[in-house]
């Protein structure tokens, strides 16, 4: 169990926590959520020690290790597999002591065995291997690996140490949409208490339980969701909205009858008692709120279809083909999500379709008058630091004026102290709003989008969905967004094999595939298909699966109510440490039953989607 009592905190004089508290009950999955710059990242290290708060306490059990993901695994020459395997140092101490006392050899492998050392090995490749990393390359020394992907060594680590309190900042920030949904199921299933930080509202919403939200220097614990938590906020918002209506209209009536009578003797005593309640009244005012941030895409003339047409096309680098026989077709209105394991050729394909790699061979057709914006992530890092945002477009349209200049800015939410901010002191979400401005300056016919929301909150999300709603260009998509993706994209296409082919299926089935490990079937002419079950055994199958998703429904509203119970703070008061434990004994038990009944369903669901193939 976290508890986080009355805390105190303020960085440069301006205060991040303010009398802040929060109870987050053990085995919990919990989202920390806020507006940039609130102090979730700080929240981390109050709780981790490596701050020191100016008021209240953060505790958590004796003898609870924390763990998280701080920076990138050194570029030493260790393997891959073994840098994660030293992570459990536990066992690593174990292993390395090389005692000849036969009590304490013993003391030894009975502790080995207790932490279950000898699958180690495969359960840390099980990580690694989620996270993107193939068998050959887990042997592989570290310095092998760019900072990035060493990044995910370092997230493959602290999940292997199975910490008692794992805290995680953006994790799905360095990992493709293949690794980000592994990461997900993960820590659903994690079996200690997992607080993540998160603009990700996949994550948000199949990975945790609960969120927990950051504003006003305050925390509110919120059960449910992301979504859930969503909606219960708009409520709130609403409810003060019109609280601050009401009074400002009372302010109002009281401060014209001041300033009518305030200086009418017979009505001075009436005005002055109306001063007095004017000046008790505390202002009502609605949670900070990031507010609509605008993003506002060029509209493109239109052209006619297709604009990009490739016919047995190949590209690569140098003489090494990656992709080859291309036989693909993009209109104007498409919306094409790229999907596919790291390493397949996502960002070749993106490369290639914005000209910034050659056809090796076959043929690629595009419209004569064809525009193409180009965005990927690391053109956030391309920027010129020591320039405001103003600069760079005074260098990309020299002949517009200032008033142009930050015309364009607003219509990318940066407003005017961000166009005369140089970009060394701006946030990550305001540099990426630069770097998609910069890409669609020329109104692109195309936008080619690598990673797009890396810097980005929730907020600028959403206003990312709904310019590309509105964008009428063609858009090429790469992200490991799955809610993005959703709201996007109308056409999936899967870079597998070396080569490009429609995905026939939705996002949802992609999603399963991935997590089962499994590949696409590919069709067996040759071999007669399977006889269809009777009409009998299918209504038994389906029968079974409703009763499979009766128990999960079942367990899952007990877990709720278990969950509800554990969030009450009196529960955790002295003289109710025995009845915490038991309500806690029964929220594991009903969790492991979750489990199971989960897996069960999955199975029937898998039994009746084969029998209605066959």
């Amino acid at each position: 169990m976290l508890r986080i009592s009355d805390i105190t905190y303020a960085v440069a004089g301006r205060p991040l926590f303010e009398g802040a508290s929060a109870v987050i009950p053990e085995g919990h999955k919990v989202g920390l959520v806020g507006r940039n710059g609130t102090g979730k990242t700080t929240l981390f290290r109050l709780i981790r020690g490596e701050l020191a708060l100016e008021g209240g306490d953060i505790s958590l059990p004796s003898g609870a290790r924390i763990g998280g993901v701080a920076q990138e695994v050194p570029a030493s020459q260790t393997s891959l597999l073994d840098t994660v395997l030293a992570a459990d140092t536990e066992r690593a101490d174990l292993l390395a002591d090389d005692s000849q006392d036969p009590d304490r050899i013993a003391e030894i492998q009975t502790r080995l065995a207790d932490i279950d050392a000898w699958s180690a090995e495969a359960r840390a490749a099980t990580i690694l291997k989620g996270l993107g990393f193939d068998d050959d390359e887990q042997l592989k020394p570290c310095a092998d690996f760019s900072g990035g992907w060493r990044m995910r060594v370092a997230l493959a680590a602290v999940l292997f140490a199975q910490p008692d309190l794992l805290l995680l900042d953006e994790p799905t920030n360095y990992l493709d949409l293949e690794g980000a949904l592994w990461l997900e199921a993960y820590l659903a299933k994690y079996p200690h208490t997992v607080v993540i930080i998160s603009h990700d509202r996949g994550l948000l919403n199949r990975a945790v339980g609960a969120i927990l939200h950051l504003e006003d220097r305050k925390l509110t614990f919120y059960q449910g969701p992301y979504d859930q938590f969503a909606r219960q906020r708009a409520e709130k918002l609403a409810v003060a909205a019109a609280q601050a209506k009401k009074q400002d209209a009372r302010r109002a009536h009281l401060q014209s009858y001041v300033d009518r009578f305030r200086y009418k003797a017979d009505k001075a005593r009436q005005a002055q008692s109306r001063l007095k309640a004017l000046s008790k009244m505390q202002p009502i005012t609605t949670p900070q709120e990031a507010g609509l941030k605008r993003i506002d895409f060029p509209t493109p003339e239109e052209l006619s279809p297709p604009i990009v047409h490739l016919d047995g096309a190949s590209t690569g680098y140098g003489d090494r083909a990656v992709l080859s026989k291309l036989s693909l077709r993009i209109d104007q209105d498409d919306r094409i999500a790229l999907l596919g394991r790291n390493g397949q050729g996502k960002s070749t394909l993106s490369k290639f379709l914005s000209d910034r790699l050659p056809a090796m061979s076959g043929k690629i057709t595009k419209s004569s008058k064809l525009r193409i914006g180009y965005f990927a992530q690391h053109q956030v890092d391309e920027l010129f630091i020591d320039e405001t945002p103003l600069d760079h477009l005074r260098r990309e349209r020299p002949t517009e004026g200032p008033a142009r200049w930050r015309a364009r800015l607003s219509g990318f939410g940066l407003m005017a102290d961000q166009a005369d901010t140089v970009v060394g002191k701006l946030s990550g979400g305001q540099k990426a709003r630069l770097s998609l401005l910069l890409a669609t300056l020329d109104a692109p016919h195309m936008l080619i989008l690598d990673e797009p929301t890396n810097h980005l909150d929730i907020e600028s999300r959403e206003a990312l969905v709904t310019a590309l709603t509105n964008y009428t260009g063609a858009v090429i998509l790469v992200s490991h967004d799955m809610h993005l993706l959703e709201l996007v994209a109308d056409r999936l296409w899967l870079v597998s094999g070396g080569t490009v082919k429609p995905f026939e299926d939705d996002l949802e089935a992609y999603r399963k595939l991935l997590l089962s490990d499994a590949k696409p079937a590919k069709p067996q002419t040759e071999k007669p298909k399977p006889k269809r079950p009777s009409r009998d055994a299918m209504l038994a199958l389906k029968a079974e699966a409703r009763k499979s998703e009766a128990r999960v429904e079942k367990l899952n509203d007990m877990r709720d109510k278990l969950a509800t119970k554990l969030a009450d703070p009196t529960l955790y008061e002295d003289a109710k440490i025995g009845e915490m434990e038991v309500w806690q004994k029964k929220y594991a038990e009903v969790m492991d039953a979750l489990t199971r009944a989960e897996t069960l369903w999955m199975q029937d669901l898998e039994k009746l989607e084969s029998a209605e193939r066959s």
